[in-house]
């Protein structure tokens, strides 16, 4: 078979490892894209709640508050819920979570992340009018509804902090509800509203877009199998279905399987899973659902996608490979029926993803610290939609020479020791 030789191989072809390999083109690099599908983004970047989240400026870190952790622990919170049996196995990686989760260094995180989110619709933008599918953002933004009077103050004090960093919102009250989103039903002490924040109707589609761009602009796509990479005279090679693959540089941009190539060559980095599903369903009638509508104090998510109307749960821990176990689905949806007039699924089963995440919630951008040549990009947390783009042009732009557009040092590998 014959042996493929480029500049840059991108391991992963999710939203994170396109958005690499476009923005690493756009400097004269040859890429190679490799990933274990035949298509983009079928794995992580397929389901999520479709938003672009430019207004999040506090990243999702663990609770201080001791009546949440309780309702945690013992699986009592719809947002969380957690396989008692894999316990050993996350638990660890829950200790570094909450360790690096008190108001200081969550604002460190925070405000590390800052600059790559101000940058994520911008870039999202520019490359939606290159690939052409202008109907892939919709500029809805999205609400926040809450139940009670306690969960409703205490979202709006985060908001009233997060708008010294730009934030824009509103808050809503029953009547202002009613009038965005006149299919809901439902109690609400009141909501946020959101303006700023892109949607995506089609997350999967817009991976696709992009790799499609790619492939326009000369790039190459193989299948290939990443645990296969290693280190050669001269650069990195991974075995693919057309033959070997060759590049100088690679890029590890695998989301939750990151893993499978950064443990073999010696790199200890706490990457963990938050699993999570979804499940499309028809409206019922001429219902229409306006936003993507997030039920925060019963931890679920409506998002009005082409295929219907999703709906997303929150988290759960569990190994990254075990089956499938959609409990929060289940609770979910006669609390979603009850929200907004819901038919049939649309979906013959519910789908099951994996978020990357860190302890400190921020990705691993940039070289790795022992291997010549190898780079990564992974470990997005709940915004790899979001920050694909943007990450892509700050890891392109180190590994190309040109000066950063934000600190990369908070990203770096060697954080972890």
């Amino acid at each position: 078979m014959a042996e493929l030789k480029a500049d840059v191989l991108v391991l992963g072809a999710g939203m994170v490892g396109v958005s690499a390999a476009l923005h690493l083109q756009q400097r004269g690099r040859d890429v190679i894209l490799v990933d274990k599908h035949e298509r983009a983004g079928e794995e992580t970047s397929f389901g999520n709640s479709g938003l672009i989240e430019s207004a999040s400026v506090f990243p999702y870190m663990f609770p201080r508050d001791f009546a949440v952790i309780l309702q945690y622990a013992i699986n009592r919170a719809p947002q969380v819920r957690y396989q008692f049996s894999d316990l050993p196995v996350f638990l660890p990686w829950l200790v570094r979570y909450f360790l690096a989760s008190p108001p200081d260094r969550a604002l460190h995180s925070a405000m590390a992340v800052l600059p790559v989110i101000r940058r994520s619709l911008i870039e999202h933008e520019a490359l939606i009018a290159e690939a052409k599918v202008p109907d892939l953002l919709r500029r809805t933004g999205w609400i926040k509804l809450f139940r009670s009077d306690a969960t409703l103050e205490n979202a709006v004090r985060d908001f009233e902090r997060a708008k010294h960093y730009g934030v824009a919102g509103e808050v809503f009250d029953s009547k202002a509800i009613a009038a965005r989103e006149p299919n809901l039903t439902g109690e609400f002490a009141g909501a946020l509203y959101l303006p700023a924040p892109g949607f995506v109707p089609d997350p999967g589609a817009l991976a696709k877009a992009y790799a499609t761009l790619f492939q326009r602009k000369g790039g190459r796509f193989v299948v290939g199998d990443a645990r296969t990479l290693e280190q050669v005279a001269g650069g990195w090679r991974v075995a693919a279905a057309t033959g070997a693959a060759i590049a100088r540089e690679v890029v590890v941009a695998l989301g939750p399987w990151s893993d499978l190539v950064f443990r073999p060559l010696g790199y200890s980095i706490p990457l963990g899973v938050k699993r999570g599903y979804h499940l499309h369903l028809a409206p019922r009638g001429n219902a229409v659902l306006h936003h993507p509508v997030l039920d925060s104090d019963l931890g679920y998510l409506l998002a009005p996608m082409n295929r219907g109307i999703r709906l997303t749960t929150g988290v759960e821990f569990a190994r990254r490979d075990a089956p499938p176990t959609p409990i929060q689905l289940q609770r979910a949806l006669p609390r979603a029926h009850a929200l907004f007039p819901l038919g049939d699924p649309v979906d013959a089963k519910p789908w099951m993803g994996a978020r990357p995440c860190l302890p400190d919630m921020l990705p691993v951008i940039g070289k790795a610290p022992r291997h010549a040549g190898l780079w990564f990009d992974f470990g997005h947390e709940h915004h790899g939609l979001t920050l694909g783009p943007a990450t892509g042009r700050l890891l392109a732009e180190m590994m190309t020479g040109e000066t950063p557009f934000a600190d990369p040092r908070p990203f770096a590998a060697e954080r972890f020791g």
